[in-house]
């Protein structure tokens, strides 16, 4: 009698878990992100950056003869609608893309902390560590949710430090853009380790010299009073005055924004790794891009 042969076992299926995020032999997992920017808040977004850019170069833009030179005093209150513009931005952003509380919880927490360390260092040779923290969480949390928390966190900040004034739209939307442009860097998913730390350092050095001279650009046509050789002349031809703004700048920011910008290299080297680290954990473990559903039982 011929001995019949053992069945072959069945295939194990594959099954859908993912592979931990270690990097080696299964990949890089794809980084999540809080707030994905939707039709609407990419319009808004467009819409209030292009007022911005309006209301920070207008001194480049306007003509020597335009009326907008000889209203040069009411420019605060014109551009100070920017405010309204910013929380419908943010409003947008919110309701578009489904932010949930465990993206709000983290959002309030990273708004505390930054506008918590801003005054920390104001007013001393502009040292102002909330600029490394808003390097960070763009990085790890997107352009959308870095837009929305550096413009929360001016905002807040404005309010602990009594800072509330018609310059808080220009350092809201300046604010939201420094931290959007972190989340815009290459290799979200895939660049770690000394690499990264370098990026985001020269990022933060040239994004806080940007950030100073966009703000000095918001306050600078308003210094004409002075009728020194630096400030702005509405009937100056624009080669003359971006050289007064130059000067200006040299004159009397340089040394602060310098101090801001070293000290964003100095924190995101230093401090950089356990702070990625422990921003990607809560991200991960906070899993908001994870569809949310609901079993019933029949």
């Amino acid at each position: 009698m011929t001995p019949t042969p053992a069945p072959t076992p069945a295939p194990v299926p594959a099954t859908d878990k993912a592979a931990p995020a270690t990097g080696k032999a299964t990949g890089v997992q794809r980084q999540a992100r809080a707030v994905r920017l939707g039709p609407r808040s990419l319009v808004a977004l467009a819409l209030v950056s292009a007022v911005g850019v309006a209301a920070f170069g207008w001194p480049f833009l306007a003509p020597p003869a335009s009326t907008l030179n000889a209203h040069a005093q009411d420019a605060p209150w014109l551009f100070a609608g920017l405010l309204v513009l910013l929380v419908g931005v943010v409003a947008a952003t919110i309701s578009e893309s489904g932010l949930g509380p465990k993206a709000v919880a983290m959002l309030g927490v990273l708004a505390a902390a930054g506008a918590a360390l801003r005054p920390i260092g104001a007013g001393t040779a502009g040292l102002e560590p909330m600029f490394f923290l808003m390097v960070l969480s763009g990085r790890v949390l997107g352009p959308g949710f870095g837009f929305v928390l550096g413009s929360v966190t001016m905002f807040a900040s404005a309010l602990l430090t009594g800072g509330v004034g018609p310059w808080l739209p220009f350092q809201m939307l300046s604010m939201g853009w420094f931290t959007m442009g972190a989340g815009l860097l290459p290799g979200q998913d895939r660049l770690r380790g000394r690499a990264e730390l370098c990026l985001l350092a020269a990022y933060g050095f040239l994004a806080a010299f940007a950030y100073g001279t966009m703000m000095n650009m918001a306050g600078w046509p308003f210094m004409a009073a002075l009728a020194s050789n630096i400030s702005f002349d509405p009937d100056a031809p624009v080669p003359a005055n971006l050289a007064r703004f130059l000067a200006y700048c040299l004159a009397t920011s340089l040394g602060w924004d310098l101090g801001r910008a070293l000290l964003t290299v100095v924190l995101a080297l230093t401090l950089g790794p356990p702070v990625l680290r422990a921003l990607r954990r809560a991200t991960r473990r906070a899993a908001f891009e994870t569809p949310v559903t609901f079993t019933g039982h029949p």
